[in-house]
């Protein structure tokens, strides 16, 4: 499990290379909650998915993602905000779970 390094603000853009992809992750606050879009050199994976604490975000091989990505409430079990990203102690942590990771649990 990798942590993708986010800040506090409501609207971020974090590109980093996850399992030899080169990846842009889009990360939004609207009134409904935190959004995500992913993707993978330049051309859209998925995207205006629903943040919620433990639940995969990508979720199906067909959209030829290798891995998944999840938040993680660090402190209990809410979904994510945008005030709680952050660096070391954020409540909310953004995940990349490697396709082995995913077949181990």
């Amino acid at each position: 499990m990798l942590i993708i390094p986010l800040q506090a603000v409501p609207n971020q853009t974090a590109t980093v290379i996850l399992n030899g992809q080169v990846s842009q992750v889009n990360v939004y606050q609207e009134i409904s909650g935190l959004y995500l879009d992913l993707y993978v050199n330049n051309v859209l994976v998925i995207g205006g998915v629903i943040c919620e604490n433990l639940n995969r975000i990508v979720r199906s091989a067909y959209l030829g993602f290798a891995g998944d990505l999840a938040f993680i409430d660090n402190e209990g079990s809410t979904d994510p905000v945008y005030t709680g990203l952050g660096g070391v102690g954020a409540r909310y942590s953004l995940a990349y779970l490697t396709p082995a990771e995913i077949g181990a649990a």
